[in-house]
């Protein structure tokens, strides 16, 4: 797999190369550049790579080379994301898994991986393919055999589920479904400020792809369970999360358990699904930061 250096020019094209942006070329190169071991962040829908800036300073601060990668043609800031929603849209599950693949190969060591949401689904796709030290997956998204169906995870995704028109769009949350499904154990004021802050439209491809994971047995949205060279794996559940609640987490878990290598699961107490981003964030970054030192 090649990589062409550009700006804008990210694309996979048929010839098998990834164009990657100056932020993921300039986070690959100082992680090359240091003697340290990489620590891949990986993002959800509905928000960018500089939902990781805090957590990329404590892991530098640790003693890592952190690399918070983009999906294919995020935009550099939220304002951005928000006047021109378009470019986002049209991303499937394995379209993102396959450029974040690509790029985690122009890294010289291999890295620990770290996600959130859909970014933990995406996390698990990437250590099923043996590109992960250790791994993160922090509040995933359900991939195929994940079996419950929260009412809480339906209601939350009803914002794109309820118009299939949605799966080629860039869907934007309102601030009361960013409330539901992000922000409910914060305070209002909190949750204002996490909305303005980070919440950008989010394209609706991948939210289809884990509905019908279970239906669909050519799914992108699939993970390689068995793999023995997936190495060790948390999942970190937020007790109070709707997205993503404990049945969903735990079930992912109990998929994974059945690999050779070590599979924990930790649940943190009165945390939403924002808590990769709310004022509680260290405990959680402490928590991966943990698990992650004791593999690499």
């Amino acid at each position: 797999m090649h990589v062409y250096r550009g700006l804008r020019d990210r694309h996979r094209h048929p010839g098998g190369i990834v164009r990657m942006t100056t932020h993921d070329e300039e986070l690959i190169e100082r992680a090359n550049a240091a003697d340290r071991t990489p620590v891949v962040f990986v993002h959800g829908l509905w928000l960018l790579p500089s939902s990781w800036d805090r957590w990329a300073d404590h892991f530098e601060q640790a003693g890592y080379a952190p690399v918070s990668l983009s999906w294919p043609d995020d935009p550099d800031t939220v304002e951005e994301a928000n006047r021109h929603p378009e470019v986002l849209a049209g991303k499937t599950v394995g379209q993102v898994a396959d450029h974040l693949a690509a790029l985690i190969g122009g890294l010289k060591r291999r890295p620990a991986i770290i996600g959130h949401s859909f970014g933990g689904l995406l996390t698990q796709i990437l250590a099923g393919r043996g590109l992960s030290a250790a791994s993160v997956a922090i509040d995933p998204a359900p991939f195929r055999g994940v079996l419950p169906l929260p009412v809480s995870s339906l209601r939350a995704a009803a914002p794109v589920l309820t118009n299939p028109a949605n799966r080629n769009r860039a869907v934007p949350l309102t601030f009361d479904q960013f409330r539901y499904s992000f922000a409910n154990a914060v305070s209002d004021e909190e949750a204002r400020q996490l909305y303005e802050t980070f919440a950008v439209p989010a394209p609706g491809a991948p939210l289809f792809q884990a509905a019908t994971a279970n239906l669909n047995p050519w799914t992108e949205a699939k993970v390689d369970t068995e793999n023995p060279e997936r190495g060790p794996l948390l999942i970190i559940s937020g007790e109070k999360d709707h997205t993503v609640p404990w049945a969903l987490s735990n079930a992912s878990y109990k998929r994974q358990r059945r690999n050779p290598g070590i599979t924990e699961i930790i649940e943190m107490k009165d945390r939403g699904h924002a808590l990769t981003i709310d004022q509680g964030w260290q405990e959680v970054a402490d928590t991966a930061l943990t698990f992650v030192r004791r593999f690499v």
